[in-house]
């Protein structure tokens, strides 16, 4: 099994959107794993269609040892003509996520807000989008959800120890951008109470 220690966004919160996205994770494996951990990193257009997704970067991570591992992850930034011209500004999201053997047991969404570099054209948006004046910046409180999943051996357990039953219903999630929903809502485990990765570089433990 794999717990989830810390999740740091080592990237500036504001920032460039067409700069990487860099992460440092750290886990505990719990048993020694006889396949790689997969994790992928996807960025959220539009909330009402998933062909507007995009798969920024994977990378597979093994042989993993028992105990505590660290990783840096540097994902490319989406790529702005992909993107409709109304939902270019605005909210949209980034999901950190973590399987095994094609089972996702960890996601971690940060809600990301678009705009313009200057007061100007974000209160009057060119016609064509300027997609190299744009910049991001992600909310330090991001939506963290576990799922149990088959591990080797047949062994069931989610990404943190002491993992609640999986027809367990998911906490609600309020937005910080008033007005705005997490873009898609997803089935699975509650959010995990065990940590609270930011992105302006610090964890905070809670719970």
């Amino acid at each position: 099994m794999i717990a989830i220690k810390e999740i740091v966004f080592t990237s500036p919160p504001r920032a460039r959107f067409n700069e990487n996205y860099k992460f440092k994770i750290t886990f505990e494996c719990m048993s020694l794993l006889e396949d790689d951990v997969e994790w992928k990193l996807i960025f959220v257009a539009s909330p009402d269609n998933l062909d507007l997704d995009q798969e920024l970067d994977d990378c597979l991570v093994g042989p993993i040892p028992v105990g505590v591992n660290s990783f840096e992850f540097d994902a490319n930034p989406p790529d702005p003509t992909r993107i409709p011209k109304q939902d270019i500004l605005g909210v949209a999201a980034i999901i950190l996520t973590g399987s095994y053997r094609d089972q996702e047991f960890v996601r971690v969404g940060y809600y990301q807000n678009t705009e313009y570099d200057n007061e100007e054209m974000n209160e009057n948006p060119p016609p064509t989008p300027r997609y190299d004046r744009l910049v991001r910046e992600l909310a330090d409180k991001p939506r963290v959800t576990r799922f149990n999943i088959r591990w080797d051996g047949g062994m069931i357990g989610g990404s943190a120890p002491s993992a609640p039953a999986p027809n367990q219903p998911q906490q609600p999630f309020n937005s910080p951008v008033p007005g705005a929903a997490f873009p898609r809502e997803y089935s699975g485990g509650p959010i995990n109470s065990a940590f609270v990765p930011s992105a302006n570089g610090n964890s905070m433990a809670i719970g």
